[in-house]
């Protein structure tokens, strides 16, 4: 049986730092939220950091919206999500599990959580980081466990452990959620859902490719491919030299 959009329960978040395709996006309403890290913002050529985020969240006041810190320093790291968090209300502060010296950061998430901050606890890979991370979120502020499902996959590591793990210890909380991270293809949209994930965010170019779930068959699938190779063969001019080919063989 097909999967169509409005079977999904999971959560839709746009994972992406550019403002015109994040305000595009906003105009759908099976969108829930935004999410950025220093790569994308970088990508999308931003240089005002605090400018461009209010003026993000001014675009999309009703959304989710995700900025991540960028400190290695963790007195530093804690001044930047109290900063990050005063950008709105919808804001989460995203931390990273660790610094790069591989501190972890459970200690300053449970702080921030339990002050108010909302969270969204990132780079997450294994079932170690999303016991402690979550033990850390737990009983704090509204927040988020994003557990890089796309990138374990891309190394051929099986991401479920991890993503179940974290689904199920969320479920036994009031204030924890999941985001099925690294999205790679639409079917870990579906993955997510049955997983049981909170949220997953993706791509802009994944996520419209959503409203056409269940819209064909395998066999129309398989027709349209067809057609595909052969108007395809035509617009090349592709032909093959058949003359006495079978009277030889």
């Amino acid at each position: 049986m097909s999967v169509k959009l409005s079977d999904l329960k999971v959560k839709l978040f746009t994972d992406g730092a550019d403002k015109a395709q994040i305000v595009e996006m906003a105009k759908q309403p099976h969108i829930a939220g935004f999410t950025t890290n220093p790569s994308l913002l970088r990508k999308a050529g931003v240089t005002d950091y605090e400018a461009y985020a209010r003026d993000l969240v001014a675009a999309v006041p009703d959304r989710h919206i995700s900025f991540e810190v960028f400190s290695d320093d963790i007195p530093e790291i804690r001044a930047q999500a109290r900063v990050i968090a005063t950008w709105g209300e919808h804001v989460h502060v995203k931390l990273p599990v660790s610094t790069t010296r591989g501190e972890t950061l459970y200690d300053l998430v449970r702080d921030l959580v339990n002050d108010g901050v909302k969270v969204n606890l990132t780079a997450i890979f294994d079932v170690p980081q999303v016991e402690e991370g979550v033990k850390a979120l737990a009983g704090g502020a509204p927040s988020i466990i994003s557990v890089f499902a796309g990138r374990l996959a891309d190394l051929g590591i099986d991401y479920k452990p991890a993503i179940s793990r974290a689904v199920a210890l969320a479920n036994a909380t009031n204030n924890v959620e999941v985001i099925w991270a690294s999205t790679r293809e639409v079917w870990n949209v579906i993955e997510a859902d049955e997983l049981g994930c909170h949220i997953i965010t993706a791509p802009a170019d994944v996520l419209k490719k959503l409203p056409a779930l269940g819209s064909r068959t395998a066999a129309e699938l398989s027709l349209d491919a067809v057609k595909a190779f052969r108007a395809d063969a035509l617009a090349a001019g592709l032909t093959l030299d058949l003359k006495g080919r079978a009277a030889a063989e």
